[in-house]
């Protein structure tokens, strides 16, 4: 064979597998968690990676979904976001930051986390 038609063969093959690839990659895509793995959470006193799986997991520190998410009233129910009753006016119920700040730092505080801002968040 001519060099022209091996090149021609070699990229027509590699042209093959890469839309081959592209169609298994997005066929097969892996299944999102059921639970939050970690989670940002964007601020301006600093970003705070927030290992949800680490909290939850009975080899970490076993917490229930219910010690945070207060709105649960049933096991299976899904979260409303924080931002929904927690708002910046805070007067039906304290402020994102706050309810986060009292909800980590007390049970940093009797769990023997870390209490100090700069451990959690990102400066």
């Amino acid at each position: 064979m001519e060099v022209k038609t091996e090149r021609m063969i070699a990229y027509s093959l590699a042209a093959i597998l890469l839309v081959v690839g592209v169609i298994c990659y997005a066929a097969f895509a892996k299944k999102a968690p059921e639970q939050p793995i970690r989670i940002m959470l964007k601020n301006t006193g600093g970003n705070v990676l927030f290992d949800h799986k680490e909290h939850m997991s009975e080899s970490g520190y076993g917490i229930e979904c219910i010690d945070c998410h207060h709105d649960l009233e049933n096991e299976g129910d899904k979260p409303e976001a924080c931002g929904e009753c927690h708002i910046d006016d805070g007067e039906d119920a304290p402020t994102r930051p706050d309810a986060f700040h009292k909800q980590c730092q007390t049970c940093h505080e009797e769990g023997g986390g870390p209490v100090n801002c700069a451990e959690c968040h990102a400066m």
